[in-house]
Parts: C-alpha cells; sequence; structure tokens
C-alpha cells in the first residue's frame, strides 16, 4: 500500500478514487471509463506540481520516506558477487553500517553505506542508520582494503547523523568518525559518494569526503537536522521548516555551493515511487564519474580530493 506524505493528501484522496474505479472496471463496469482517465490524467498532473515545487521541510520528510530504496536494495540492483564483509578487528560489527566486496557493471569496486532497515524488528536491528563507533572503524578496514588491492570505492549515504548514546561516546564516536573522515581523505583510490536519503552531520560526513559526491534531487544533506536546528536556535522543533530553509540543505542548494558535484534526478514523485528507476539512474551517475576517475594518478586522486574539501567555504573570499 502506498504511503502518503502530510503535503500529499489531494494526491492521496485522487489516487483512492481511482483504485476504487479500477475496481469496478474489473467487476465488470465499463461505463466509467471515461471518468477513470480524467482522474489519473488529473492525478498524474496533481503529481507533477506537488513535486515541482517543494519546500525544502517537504524535502526532507521525501528524503525520509520509509518507502525509499536502502542499501541492501542498492546493492541488489547495482552490484554483483556482493560478498559482505563485517567486524572491525577491534570491537563489534555494526549493523548500521553495510559494507563489501564486488562488481559493479563489471568493475570489481569496494561498496559500503548506511542501512536503516525495514519494519519496527529491521530499524532497530541496524540502529536506524545511526552507526556507533565501530561502524565507523568497520568503514576505514573497508577503505584501507580497497587502498590495498587498487579498488574504487562507492558509498552510499543514508543517515540522520551518528548514534548519540553514551556507550558510544564513551567508544570514542568522535575520534572514530575523524579518523574515517581522514582515511576518505588519503586513500590513493577513486572514490565516490551518493546521499541517497539524509545525509546528516559527521556521521555523513565520514563516508562522503570523496572524489565525486552525487546527490538524489529529494535527498538532504546538512550539518544537523531541522529538528536539531531548530530546538538550539528557538527551543522548539516547531520551527523546523524555518531551520530547513536555513540550512540550505537541498540539492539545487548544495550544487550551488559546490558541496555537490551532480544532482541526480528522480523519478517524478520521488525514488519511492519507482525505485527500479532510481536506482538505475543512481547507477548510470556512478558508471560516469567512475569512468572519469579511472587511470587517474593515485597521488593526484588524493589531491584533487582534499583540494576539493579545502575550498569549501572558500567561495567569496
Amino acid at each position: 500500500m502506498q504511503s502518503y506524505l502530510e503535503f500529499e493528501k489531494p494526491l492521496a484522496e485522487l489516487e483512492a478514487k481511482i483504485a476504487e474505479l479500477k475496481q469496478l472496471a474489473d467487476a465488470g463496469n465499463t461505463d466509467i471509463a471515461d471518468e477513470l482517465t480524467r482522474l489519473e490524467t488529473k492525478a498524474a498532473q496533481q503529481l507533477q506540481t506537488t513535486y515541482g515545487k517543494l519546500t525544502p521541510w517537504q524535502k526532507t520528510q521525501v528524503a525520509r520516506h520509509q518507502d525509499r530504496p536502502h542499501y541492501a536494495d542498492y546493492v541488489g540492483a547495482l552490484i554483483t558477487e556482493y560478498e559482505p564483509l563485517a567486524g572491525d578487528r577491534a570491537f563489534a560489527d555494526d549493523p548500521a553500517i553495510q559494507g563489501g566486496l564486488g562488481r559493479f557493471r563489471g568493475r570489481a569496486v569496494v561498496v559500503m553505506g548506511h542501512e536503516k532497515g525495514r519494519g519496527t524488528e529491521g530499524r532497530v536491528k541496524h540502529n536506524f542508520g545511526m552507526a556507533k563507533p565501530e561502524g565507523y572503524r568497520k568503514a576505514i578496514r573497508l577503505m584501507r582494503l580497497a587502498e590495498r588491492f587498487r579498488l574504487p570505492v562507492i558509498t552510499l549515504v543514508d543517515t540522520s547523523g551518528a548514534f548519540p548514546g553514551v556507550a558510544a561516546e564513551e567508544r570514542g564516536q568522535a575520534e572514530a568518525i575523524a579518523r574515517a573522515i581522514d582515511c576518505c581523505l588519503d586513500i590513493r583510490v577513486p572514490m565516490i559518494s551518493a546521499i541517497v536519503g539524509e545525509g546528516g552531520s559527521g556521521g555523513a560526513v565520514a563516508l562522503a569526503a570523496a572524489n565525486r559526491v552525487l546527490m538524489f534531487e529529494h535527498a538532504v544533506y546538512s550539518v544537523i537536522s531541522p529538528e536539531g536546528c531548530a530546538a538550539i536556535l528557538w527551543n522548539t522543533g516547531e520551527k523546523a521548516q524555518d531551520a530547513a530553509e536555513a540550512l540550505k540543505l537541498t540539492a539545487s542548494d548544495l550544487l550551488k555551493l559546490k558541496v555537490v558535484d551532480e544532482v541526480v534526478r528522480e523519478p517524478i514523485g520521488g525514488a519511492h515511487r519507482d525505485p527500479k528507476s532510481a536506482m538505475a539512474a543512481l547507477g548510470d551517475a556512478l558508471e560516469q564519474q567512475l569512468r572519469g576517475l579511472a587511470g587517474q594518478e593515485p597521488g593526484n586522486l588524493r589531491e584533487q580530493r582534499r583540494r576539493k574539501f579545502l575550498d569549501i567555504g572558500s567561495v567569496g573570499l
């Protein structure tokens, strides 16, 4: 069953009527064909109009939609011969960050990313995609493995942020994130990151300090969630919409600021309405970017990556 967001209510009503008419048509009622066609046309126009003018807060809701593709979906659609690798070789395995070896369109790669999980049990198992120190240390291990075997790294970012629990802080959360970012900037192989849903704070940057950063059209990427920003600035979560506007967290904003390098278009209505098309579009973008980085000198790849992130924030200075 389609899950609708608050701003999609008019569309939900239209599509509910369409579903009712289709049931009548299946039962043999042929007098409703014209009405069905009219409503389907109206619904398609409503969908296009709605998604053509989303506010930053609405995009945040779309980025969090429960039916958007997750890491496991992307691996299933884009990676063959996938061999998952677990553990940080120091403390434990963190299900919030998944990764392993595989082939992307015939090319051997290391792929990893955040997994939020589906359903109550899956979300609890994967801690809603909020990684702990062992997750970031596992990411470091995989990146060093990629460097050793000269394999490109692909990361899929989808997290509201790193896990803020006491145990995570006791095990060195900030240090683990810092070392993961340092590793991203240091490895001498091509690295491409894609913000596929939420890109929240250092928990996202730890996997996204790459040569090329792609971002889905309705994904969001910011230093803090709108709710967290509103709580700090206004002491209330009710100002989340205002915070979303101020944070410049949309793909179009971040492309202008040169934080991301390419915006990947989503199907009309978002990736959750047509996951296969969305994943195929991301695959095409990843392939093009990998092709552009192939054959570059290892030292140049590292220097290019470092320069890219040093230059962020210097625009106009």
